[in-house]
């Protein structure tokens, strides 16, 4: 397992991880970007919803991440879930459960957080990968850089590492997960940063992916810290692309110098389907 380091949106649920929402310290914004249905595991997840959720194409949600908070957020693709929330997932299942009481199996996209005066963050690819995905800080202090692998790695996965479902590359394993040696999983004498060096499957990730950590000890160009920020955890989305969030029911939005409401009459579409719902609250 990895260290643990760290279209519109049609949608917009809001949840709360206590009896007070405004009083967590951060605003995660989950969004789904992809073409399919995600459903995000979150470990550990009793503030979050139980830890699982079904998030449609195009669907955000907000939850309220206590500080001291220290955990994994990863998409889950392939489910079916019944009634009861028992089920299966093609990858990044945690056991059979909807809610996820542990973290999810490899190979997963891993987003990492340590929530305290300095958050730390970042997106790993140790536990190998199946989604793209990023985290966005919005109107934070400090470095506060976008952390993420927004290119998917499924369609240039080495066929040693690739897993497949019909024909079809659902996921992309590690080198670690696929050949158990010590070189590759960062063990034994490889088990410190002097010995353990990128390989030619790391390479591979950190090209596609450079902000992303490839192997277990890749923490100079993969981590990131920022104080007093939201987030926005987003599946099949660039880097590059705003990612806007609700605090203190207003309109936040990645890239603005300013707190409220950025460009309001262009945002006009995200109150229509937010306003009532906030309302409701």
């Amino acid at each position: 397992m990895a260290r643990l380091h760290l279209p519109l949106l049609l949608t917009l649920i809001m949840v709360s991880s206590g009896p007070k929402m405004m009083e967590s310290a951060r605003v995660f914004t989950i969004n789904n970007y992809c073409k399919e249905t995600v459903w995000p595991g979150i470990f550990p997840g009793e503030n979050f919803n139980g830890g699982g959720f079904e998030l449609k194409s195009g669907q955000s949600i907000v939850i309220n991440a206590p500080v001291g908070w220290s955990g994994r957020i990863w998409g889950r693709t392939g489910c079916n879930f019944g009634k009861d929330g028992n089920g299966s997932c093609q990858t990044g299942a945690c056991g059979s459960f909807l809610k996820c009481r542990a973290s999810g199996e490899t190979p997963a996209s891993l987003a990492e957080f340590t929530l305290s005066t300095l958050d730390f963050y970042d997106v790993s690819l140790v536990d190998g990968f199946n989604l793209p995905i990023t985290v966005t800080p919005i109107n934070g202090k400090g470095n506060c850089s976008v952390a993420g692998c927004d290119a998917d790695l499924r369609n240039t996965c080495p066929s040693e590492l690739a897993v497949k479902s019909k024909g079809k590359v659902i996921s992309c394993r590690s080198a670690c997960d696929v050949f158990n040696t010590d070189e590759y999983c960062c063990r034994g004498v490889y088990g410190n940063p002097v010995v353990c060096q990128p390989t030619y499957y790391s390479k591979k990730f950190k090209e596609a992916c450079p902000t992303a950590y490839s192997y277990a000890y890749d923490d100079p160009t993969s981590i990131s810290t920022c104080s007093g920020t939201d987030y926005g955890i987003s599946f099949c989305l660039s880097r590059k692309k705003e990612v806007c969030t609700y605090h203190d029911n207003k309109l936040i939005c990645s890239g603005s110098k300013s707190k409220g409401i950025k460009s309001l009459p262009e945002r006009w579409w995200a109150l229509v389907f937010v306003l009532p719902l906030l309302l409701a609250f």
